[in-house]
């Protein structure tokens, strides 16, 4: 996967005091092949606001096909979007 911001489709939880977790994504593969994604464990969660945008970058694990991903997914409070980030090596 290129390093770029791809929007993707998530299943997330959230909780009663407001915290939100990922649960699942889907995402394209270079073949344009759908990917379903189940997150593992979220490692840390960032928040960070970019020219007045709020957001917040997640830095997950999955196991993907049989391979080991950590990578990062952003969410934008405003727009409730979910975005690829990039994979981290």
């Amino acid at each position: 996967m290129e390093h770029g911001i791809y929007p993707v489709d998530v299943i997330c939880m959230c909780s009663a005091s407001g915290e939100i977790r990922p649960l699942r994504m889907r995402l394209e593969d270079e073949d344009r092949k759908l990917l379903r994604v189940d997150i593992d464990e979220v490692v840390s969660v960032k928040q960070i606001q970019y020219v007045g945008i709020e957001a917040a970058v997640f830095l997950c694990r999955a196991t993907v096909e049989g391979r080991k991903w950590l990578f990062e997914l952003k969410y934008t409070i405003r727009t409730h979007t979910w975005c690829f980030l990039r994979k981290v090596y």
